[in-house]
């Protein structure tokens, strides 16, 4: 591609300036304190709904003890890849905890959560197979499909009849890998796994669930949504992060120990890429003891959830089919959704705009997300401004 090529699509992509030129440009906000039920923005307190923080555990003292601890023992990095140098005791420790966790043999860990999905999916499937995706999963999963040489085949969001339908027609001696999130990053409904699983054994497909948003948030001790169906034995790989729910960053796959090796040795994202930072592993580890100990923090992720979409329904919100702490509040416009994300934090609440192309401009949204941390006092007060500012928008379902 020549520069003139490249300067010529580059010149197209003037969406960033036009909302700038409006004063509705939502990304890359800098915040000026930790992550918590309030923020600083431009030196102001703002209420954080827009956080995957759903336990709260991303200021809690013993998490960033166990980070300095592990940074004065291990340094700042690993400097390699798992593959060769980067590999440390703790590791190994978080793997085994994890497969603990999550029922199943063994585990890897990556980096990114992004890379936790990248890797598997672009190297289990060969030329000849198939990669079945529900069409609302993450971007993780779509790239890494696309990196595989699989023929890759969408079916409805949580259709199961579409599934199956899609299923019925593939060769037989072909391998097939369906691949869904647990709960939805923007929906925020679960995944009807106790069909998919009698899918994927009638036609011996193999499964796949991206736990990101269900780890620490449904499951026994918060193990995610293979447990939450008593369905662990039944899912082939479960792929979590650290990100959300346990305060740090990476990603890990857990399955059979022999697919766990073959990841190990294949997945490109594990070999060529550096491994994950001893604080991240360390506040990882922390915050897994923090979660299995103490339900009581799971048990007040539900209670917020279930007093904030109580109060956000009876006040007239239109929640789609959401069934977690993801309370996705649509506006079903993209210029409004932007509008409405801009005057909320002006008025001191933070929420996250959803819009085309991650989501048809009739469905945009405003992601609104529970952490175990916050009031009632807080939810509280959000709902009467978003009330007050959804008005103000003329928003349908308000007016």
């Amino acid at each position: 591609m020549s520069k003139g090529k490249l300067s010529e699509r580059i010149s197209h992509f003037n969406i960033v300036e036009e909302l700038k030129s409006k004063g509705l440009y939502a990304y890359f906000r800098p915040i000026q304190s930790k992550q918590d039920t309030e923020v600083m923005i431009d030196g102001k307190r703002v209420l954080m709904f827009g956080s995957n923080s759903y336990l709260g555990l991303t200021i809690d003292p013993r998490i960033i003890e166990a980070a300095q601890d592990a940074l004065s023992k291990y340094g700042t990095g690993c400097a390699g890849s798992r593959f060769l140098n980067g590999t440390l005791d703790i590791h190994i420790e978080l793997e085994h905890k994890l497969s603990q966790l999550v029922g199943k043999e063994a585990s890897i860990l990556f980096s990114t959560g992004f890379q936790s999905n990248l890797g598997p999916i672009s190297c289990l499937m060969g030329r000849n197979d198939y990669i079945l995706l529900d069409e609302r999963d993450h971007a993780s999963i779509i790239d890494g499909s696309r990196l595989s040489f699989s023929k890759v085949i969408k079916y409805g969001h949580n259709d199961m009849d579409d599934l199956r339908a899609k299923l019925s027609r593939l060769p037989s001696e072909s391998a097939k890998l369906i691949v869904t999130d647990g709960i939805f990053s923007m929906e925020g409904d679960i995944v009807n796994l106790p069909e998919m699983v009698k899918i994927a054994d009638e036609y011996d497909a193999a499964l796949m669930v991206d736990d990101a948003h269900s780890l620490g948030v449904i499951g026994e001790h918060g193990a995610g949504t293979a447990s939450h169906f008593g369905l662990t034995d039944k899912v082939d790989l479960i792929m979590g992060t650290f990100s959300k729910s346990l305060a740090s960053l990476g990603g890990f796959v857990a399955g059979d120990a022999d697919v766990i090796d073959y990841l190990k040795h294949n997945a490109r994202s594990v070999m060529f890429s550096a491994s994950m930072t001893p604080a991240s592993v360390a506040s990882t580890l922390k915050a897994l003891e923090i979660m299995i100990s103490e339900p009581e923090h799971m048990e007040n992720l539900w209670k917020n959830t279930n007093y904030a979409k109580q109060l956000l329904l009876e006040s007239g919100f239109d929640l789609g089919a959401t069934e977690s702490p993801i309370l996705p509040i649509f506006i079903r416009n993209n210029e409004k959704t932007f509008w409405v994300t801009k005057m909320l934090q002006d008025d001191g609440v933070f929420v996250n705009p959803v819009v085309s192309p991650a989501v048809p401009s009739e469905e945009s949204l405003i992601r609104f997300s529970l952490m175990a941390t916050h009031t009632f006092d807080q939810i509280d007060e959000a709902v009467e401004k978003m009330v007050r500012v959804f008005k103000q928008a003329e928003i349908e379902s308000l007016i």
